[in-house]
């Protein structure tokens, strides 16, 4: 239950330190929006690239090749780079920002698709240092999922 056997701790140092490398260049390849803000894709890919290298740490059927080759990363990078270069395509991977109160008036509607609270906004406000919705031009739920104070 504890322990094994000594191959079983060798095979997760070598490989965990591979793995641990091959991250590294991945994200140092793939550029600084991999580690940015993300929007929901960008942390669906985050969270798959860390599930498929704990499968290749821990499971001796999973080489470390197939691990690294699952592309996740690179297959971010070439949607990234599609999106920067069409319209559809980003429309497809990013939400929009959503105005959720303008002139100082909550648009309860669009709260209500975008399931965002009044308490939400007020805490919004309060880390913008605003007392209140009166000398706010526009709140907007951003495409990570921050509230922009206006």
């Amino acid at each position: 239950m504890f322990f094994h056997d000594w191959q079983g701790v060798l095979r997760v140092l070598l490989v965990g330190t591979m793995a641990y490398v091959a991250l590294i260049l991945m994200l140092r390849i793939s550029g600084k929006r991999t580690l940015s803000k993300m929007n929901a894709f960008d942390l669906i890919v985050t969270v798959a690239l860390g599930s498929t290298l704990a499968t290749v740490l821990l499971s001796g059927d999973v080489p470390l090749a197939e691990g690294v080759l699952a592309l996740l990363v690179g297959l971010q990078y070439a949607i990234t780079w599609l999106s920067v270069r069409s319209d559809r395509i980003q429309h497809v991977i990013k939400a929009e920002p959503t105005l959720l109160v303008r002139d100082g008036q909550l648009l309860r509607d669009a709260m209500r698709q975008q399931r965002v609270t009044v308490e939400e906004i007020e805490a919004a406000l309060r880390q913008s240092g605003r007392e209140g919705l009166t000398d706010v031009k526009a709140v907007i739920l951003e495409t990570d999922g921050t509230l922009a104070v206006v």
